[in-house]
């Protein structure tokens, strides 16, 4: 990389974060990926660490818009990081090259002036049914399928976790790879034999945390 690309690229970060300071919080994290790496990393967050010249994957947000040139939002699991995460990026040109600016978030970032759903439909034996939200105890991703459960009712929608996490109101928390879960229905969180947290719904399910979401659960329930 040469000095001139490096500079310009710090130029273009530094002007964002100021015009994106008002809703940013300060967890978050801006990289900028030019051809097949990243030439620009600069986070607050010890969780998202990004080592400049490191490759673009092919799943990444990055990769997506290095290809489209298109605008792109997505909720990440484990794709950069060992962490999930929620990830904005926008095309730019440096140079008169095309490159991808990312914004990096908590997977528990939500936008405010999101409205967040108050139903969802699903789908069994019976045909259609809308559930208030507030009767959803919890949500899994299962052999490619998405499946909500109202009180001893399975459903199944068409919806993935990804998507739904970016809807669902404050009470909702993902907490493993596969499942998540309607905070007024916990029971407790303890750890189970290999000491890792799982946690008990009030109809006595228990679900696991995995560890890439530990951080964040503990976050949202400050324990």
């Amino acid at each position: 990389m040469t000095q001139s690309i490096s500079t310009t690229a710090h130029e273009i970060a530094t002007h964002y974060q100021t015009i994106l300071a008002d809703w940013l919080p300060k967890q978050s994290s801006i990289a900028i990926a030019m051809h097949d790496e990243y030439i620009y990393f600069s986070s607050t967050n010890e969780q998202f660490q990004l080592s400049v010249g490191s490759p673009v994957q092919k799943e990444s947000i990055a990769h997506a818009v290095l290809q489209s040139h298109k605008k792109i939002d997505a909720m990440m699991d484990e794709t950069l990081f060992d962490q999930p995460y929620y990830g904005i990026g926008y095309p730019i040109l440096l140079n008169q090259t095309k490159a991808a600016l990312i914004v990096i978030l908590p997977s528990h970032f939500s936008f405010p002036e999101k409205e967040p759903i108050s139903f969802l439909t699903g789908k069994d034996e019976n045909g259609w049914s809308p559930v208030l939200i507030n009767d959803v105890m919890y949500i899994e991703s299962l052999n490619k399928k998405t499946w909500f459960y109202e009180k001893g009712t399975q459903h199944k929608t068409t919806i993935t976790l990804k998507e739904l996490q970016l809807s669902l109101p404050k009470q909702f928390l993902r907490i493993h790879r596969s499942y998540i879960i309607n905070i007024r229905y916990i029971k407790t969180i303890t750890r189970d034999l290999a000491s890792n947290f799982q946690v008990t719904l009030i109809n006595e399910m228990t679900l696991p945390i995995s560890q890439s979401y530990i951080n964040d659960v503990r976050a949202v329930l400050n324990f």
